[in-house]
């Protein structure tokens, strides 16, 4: 007997975003957040609402601890609240995971997948973001033509990155000189001084956690800081 396989309704949408779609959102976005699965609180969902509705241009899941199938749950909550407000989501990681879910973004970090792998395994239509830390890793980003965008920092030391010390607002200069493709300043950037400390050293993007994930009000949260960046 031949198995049926069938394709979760919130995979076929985040499948139908063409790349020039998906490039065309993450030219405009200047918000990423990076949260959990919020597991503790279980309020994911309507986090998520509040969170895109405060204008968030991509959210991506990343709960480390998180089993292969539970994730795919999570994801696919998240995957209908983008399609809700046309923004994208992001996946951490994991490409397999990625790829079942229809992920319009594939995140990964200097020792995870290539990006002629991922491409392997993703095609061509998702787009790809690397983490880079150091001058080095910032060129590389910038000259590898697989990659969509990439993410400079942690600017400050960051209680989501334990043990990683901070690169300062030196290398976000640094990536603000050179950049050909859309960047993210990242870690420890919070409302009010460090966010003008990012913006003045040439930062037009961000991506935060507590800021918004620990916020009373995500929406509130995710506007003002919308707000203080550049087309906000």
């Amino acid at each position: 007997m031949t198995a049926t396989f069938k394709t979760h309704p919130s995979d076929r949408r985040a499948s139908a975003r063409s790349r020039k779609e998906r490039l065309a959102r993450l030219e405009a976005t200047r918000l990423y957040v990076c949260t959990n699965a919020r597991v503790d609180r279980g309020d994911l969902a309507k986090f998520l609402d509040s969170a895109f509705a405060g204008g968030v241009g991509i959210i991506q899941l990343r709960d480390k601890g998180m089993e292969a199938a539970a994730e795919l749950v999570q994801l696919r909550t998240l995957a209908e609240a983008a399609s809700r407000y046309d923004a994208l989501f992001s996946v951490n990681d994991r490409a397999d995971i990625a790829a079942l879910v229809g992920a319009d973004v594939f995140h990964v970090g200097q020792g995870d997948l290539g990006t002629a792998d991922a491409r392997a395994l993703l095609g061509s239509e998702v787009l790809i973001g690397r983490s880079t830390h150091t001058r080095e890793q910032i060129r590389a980003a910038n000259e590898d033509d697989g990659l969509d965008y990439f993410c400079v920092g942690p600017v400050w030391e960051t209680p989501t990155k334990p043990g990683r010390a901070a690169v300062g607002l030196e290398l976000v200069e640094y990536a603000a000189s050179v950049a050909r493709k859309p960047w993210f300043a990242i870690g420890g950037i919070a409302a009010g001084e460090r966010l003008a400390a990012v913006r003045e050293a040439g930062a037009e993007r961000v991506v935060v956690v507590r800021a918004v994930t620990e916020a009373a009000d995500p929406a509130a949260a995710a506007e003002e800081l919308v707000a203080a960046l550049p087309g906000g």
